[in-house]
Parts: structure tokens; sequence; C-alpha cells
């Protein structure tokens, strides 16, 4: 069986075992379920904390893990990312006190309070920056108020939280993270399997079916308003004047598709979402 470890809590536990139900695995019901085994599809999964997730993964316990690209640095596993999932995303950058920090040379020889020691750790050695890494399990943004640290690395969205905590982001960013498939490089039975499935609830996601009728002389123009992953599908109407088209566009152009292909003739613009798909 393919052994694979999903974070058992956390921002990226629910949406992970979201991700997994769409792609047609079994998925516990109870939260303090640790262990789960899918015989239907001959994977077993193992809910651990996702922090530890690349460690296992790393050593050989376990094939495969869906973590954190982050938490894949951070760890110093030898875990390797095998593809994004599209989503968790996270971007990981510098904050200091107001005016005292603008670039990265700033850094040297001060403190630095992360969550992740080991990922800016290896970010500032590769810059040539010696600083001290303050390590603390969360409330980052408070350390230089407390005298704890002199700047702080984190997780930054809106940048809100460290405004408040009266620290402005400066320097490169250090890291653009997001949920990752992660493995040893071993290719186990089942591992393609779950590649493909989740490249499928990837594609279901992104793209959207659309479908229209128009003029047979409008299909050249419509074809370059949308011409799908590979071509349009194209039937006959009773009118043999027109054809009914289905195409697969994206999903985040779907309104603007539309507009056009009304603007041209297109009548009858239909969108349908996609459940599943293999390309």
């Amino acid at each position: 069986m393919l052994r694979i470890a999903v974070p058992n809590k956390g921002s990226l536990a629910e949406t992970a075992a979201v991700m997994l139900t769409e792609a047609g695995y079994a998925t516990r019901r109870d939260p303090k379920e640790l262990h789960l085994i899918d015989a239907r599809n001959g994977v077993e999964f193992f809910y651990l904390r996702p922090r530890d997730i690349a460690t296992y993964v790393g050593s050989g316990a376990l094939d495969v893990g869906l973590t954190g690209r982050d938490l894949l640095l951070d760890s110093g596993s030898t875990a390797t990312e095998i593809e994004a999932l599209g989503f968790g995303d996270s971007t990981f950058r510098f904050a200091g006190p107001e005016g005292r920090f603008a670039q990265l040379d700033d850094l040297q020889g001060v403190r630095v309070a992360t969550s992740y020691p080991g990922l800016v750790g290896e970010f500032l050695r590769s810059a040539g920056v010696e600083a001290t890494l303050v390590h603390l399990d969360g409330a980052v943004e408070s350390a230089v108020r407390l005298g704890v640290a002199d700047a702080v690395a984190d997780v930054v969205s809106t940048g809100t939280t460290l405004r408040k905590a009266g620290l402005e982001i400066f320097g490169p960013v250090i890291l653009e993270s997001t949920a990752v498939l992660i493995g040893n490089g071993d290719e186990k039975p089942g591992l393609a399997t779950l590649r493909r499935r989740l490249q499928g609830v990837l594609v279901a996601r992104q793209y959207v079916l659309l479908d229209y009728d128009l003029p047979v002389a409008l299909l050249e123009q419509a074809t370059a308003v949308a011409g799908g992953i590979e071509s349009p599908t194209i039937s006959p109407l009773r009118d043999p004047e027109w054809v009914a088209v289905r195409v697969m566009i994206k999903r985040e152009e779907t309104n603007d598709i539309m507009d056009a292909l009304y603007e041209l003739g297109a009548r009858a613009i239909l969108v349908s979402a996609i459940h599943a798909a293999r390309l």
C-alpha cells in the first residue's frame, strides 16, 4: 500500500482532506483518528503534525506527504517536492521597527525572531548575512516590542498584523510558499495514480466547460476567442447554418470569454462545472 502523510491540524489540514475526497480517496470521520486504511484505493493515510511530515517522508518511513513548501524547506529533510497543489499560499518577509531597516544587509549581526529557523537561516547564509536567529513557535510579531529580537521573519498576507505591532516590511521575499506533494525519490505503486488524481482535481478547480451555439460563418473567430485545451468540440444543429460548440476554458476567464462570444454572435451560452478530469 502507498503510505501517505496528511496534516492532522492547522491551515492545511481541512483543504488537504477536501482535495483527497475530491480525488476519490477515503478520509477520516473522527478528527482524533491518526491512521486510516483505504483498501479500495490501496493506500494508508497517517495524520501527522504538518511540521513532522517532511521528516517522516524523507526518512522513508512514509512514501509521500502533503505539506507546505515552507515546512519542507525548514525541516532540513531529504524529502523533495513533487508538485504544487494549488492551496495554502503564503509569503515570507522580513520586518522591523519603522525606519530602522531598509535592506537585507542591515540584518548583519542583529537578532531575528522566526518560527522557521531552518528556512530563514539558509536564506540569510546564501545572502552572506550573519544574524542570530531566535526560534519562537508563534506570535513572532511581538518579539521586537518585548525586546527578544531586533527584527522578525514571518508569514505576511496584508501586513496589517505587523503594522499593528509597529513593524514595517523590508528586504526581498524570503519564500513564496504553497501546499505541495512531497516524496523521497521512490516510485512506489499507487504514486502515479495519486498524482494523476490530484492533477485532475486541480484541473476541475481551474477550468469549466463552456457550451454555446454559433453561426458556422463565425466559427474561426470564436475559436480565436476560446480555443480550448486542444480544440473545441463542434456539433451540427438542425439549422445547417448553425453549430453547437463545447470548449474547456479557465474559470477565471469565464465572464470575459462569454461577453466576447456574445458580442461576436454566439447565443445559448452556458457554463458547467467540472467535477473530475484527466488530461
